[in-house]
């Protein structure tokens, strides 16, 4: 009988697990959705009791077909702060989540441009609300005692990767791997390692850390599910999409629509700087050698559709999207800027406010959905065009996945907005796929990414078909709609 692989992939709005055969087909798959709380405006937090009670039924459920997998993979929403007490696993405050912009002030405090330029040496990162160290140190300042214990040794943090494990193997593993590390600003990517400097500037005790593995590594065994599941890889979400989407080759490019939009290429052993705010990050770490990406980050992209759905009930399902879109030739001069919680990359303006502009009597919800839909494209190509300035190879073709991808008309509209081929994959679950590609590799299933690379299938390719003309007059009705939501001019 073919090896199967069970991953858990817990991203922000929802946890999944997933099951996998040798090939990359998925098995089984269960899927509940995770509540927001938002306590103050620009707050975003998650109950880490529901994020584990979640986990732990839907791995029942999918096992309770009786599969005994050969490994377990775990992807993850990055970013997200977790901080617990090492003696009970008592978790102290909701997850602090990467939408999170309550550290905004402090990091502008911070923001001197000494510590800025430390920040980019060391991390790849820019000195911003979205990573973990400032949520921390929020933590450790807030929480009557908490810097006293944490100092102590008494208390752990982790991102969400790191909480799982710890719960999966019952308090014997506090550990992460690169990938997740990279994305707190207290890791230097060059050596590999937590780092001093970093820690000083956020006032962050060592002690709290997670010990960093590469992402195929003996994460401990689970026996919470009457079985032992022997736990191979952990990676951050973009890192697994990255991984699924067969994405080994420098040049090689994919971009994933969740919550967020997250646009990642392989840069090889190289870390390539960026001058336009961009991230350099850890792509994946293999047997101790580090590959390297280019990321940017957008904050809003299927959030931008939940909001319309839930927020402002402008539609009764995410479907209904494509197919007000399709109804309008275009938006009538309409563009919704989704900065609900600031901009992320090139702009990186934490105090940014979304903003719909261009509206007429003529307006209608058709107008609103199909700009928001738009507006991540629009993102997108914010995000190409800074990657191309940065020196990096224009790809042959973009890969991408994620909840939204399904979407038809936005696919086309994307490769129409970027001039570029766009693939959707066989499976659109890539990230976790990633993972289960990631925890096969850990548990011998495979021999090599050229192996995952040759089960990587395409299910679609759309090519774009707009005109110059037409491209560069949206796009522009873009730049200016974003310039008014800015904090700052320029």
């Amino acid at each position: 009988m073919t090896a199967t692989l069970l991953v858990i992939d817990q991203g922000t709005t929802s946890t999944r697990a997933m099951l996998f055969d040798a090939q990359g087909r998925v098995l089984q798959r269960a899927q509940r959705e995770l509540p927001q709380h938002f306590p103050q405006p620009g707050w975003v937090e998650h109950d880490p009791e529901d994020i584990w009670r979640d986990t732990q039924a839907l791995v029942r459920e999918v096992l309770a077909s009786g599969a005994r997998p050969a490994a377990l993979g775990l992807t993850n929403q990055r970013e997200t702060t977790l901080l617990w007490e090492r003696a009970s696993g008592r978790v102290l405050h909701r997850a602090i989540v990467w939408q999170d912009r309550r550290t905004a002030e402090r990091c502008a405090e911070l923001a001197t441009p000494e510590n800025a330029a430390l920040v980019s040496a060391k991390t790849g990162l820019v000195l911003d609300p979205y990573f973990s160290a400032s949520k921390l140190a929020w933590l450790l300042d807030h929480l009557p005692g908490a810097r006293e214990r944490a100092e102590r040794g008494e208390l752990a943090f982790g991102t969400v990767d790191s909480f799982l494990l710890w719960r999966l193997t019952e308090g014997r593993v506090h550990a992460t791997d690169a990938s997740n590390a990279a994305r707190t600003l207290l890791f230097d990517i060059h050596r590999q390692q937590w780092d001093d400097a970093l820690l000083a500037l956020f006032d962050i005790p060592r002690a709290l850390l997670p010990e960093v593995r590469d992402n195929v590594a003996d994460f401990g065994t689970t026996t919470l599910f009457g079985l032992p599941l022997q736990i191979t890889a952990l990676a951050g979400d973009q890192q697994a999409a990255t991984v699924g989407q067969a994405c080994f080759e420098p040049g090689m490019i994919k971009s994933t629509y969740g919550t967020g939009c997250f646009l990642v290429q392989n840069t090889g052993s190289q870390v390539l700087t960026s001058r336009h705010r961009l991230l350099s990050t850890v792509c994946y770490r293999l047997e101790g050698r580090t590959t390297y990406a280019l990321e940017g980050s957008i904050f809003v992209a299927g959030a931008a559709v939940q909001w319309l759905r839930d927020a402002v009930r402008l539609i009764h399902s995410a479907g209904e999207s494509e197919t007000l879109a399709r109804q309008l030739p275009d938006t009538g001069g309409v563009y919704l800027v989704p900065a609900f919680t600031g901009l992320g990359a090139p702009y990186w303006d934490p105090l940014a406010r979304g903003a719909i502009i261009g509206l007429t009597r003529d307006s209608g919800i058709a107008h609103i959905v199909r700009a928001a839909l738009e507006s991540v494209c629009y993102q997108t190509r914010d995000l190409l065009e800074a990657m191309q300035a940065d020196g990096a190879a224009r790809p042959a073709s973009l890969r991408v996945d994620g909840g939204m991808v399904g979407n038809d008309w936005l696919m086309q509209f994307l490769a129409d907005m970027l001039a570029l081929p766009v693939e959707r994959p066989a499976v659109s679950e890539t990230t976790a796929l990633g993972a289960a590609f990631l925890a096969g590799l850990g548990a011998g299933v495979y021999g090599s990414l050229d192996e995952l690379a040759a089960l990587w299938q395409r299910q679609q390719r759309f090519e774009p078909g707009m005109s110059e003309d037409r491209r560069a007059a949206l796009y522009q009705g873009w730049r200016v709609a974003v310039a008014r939501t800015l904090s700052q001019p320029g």
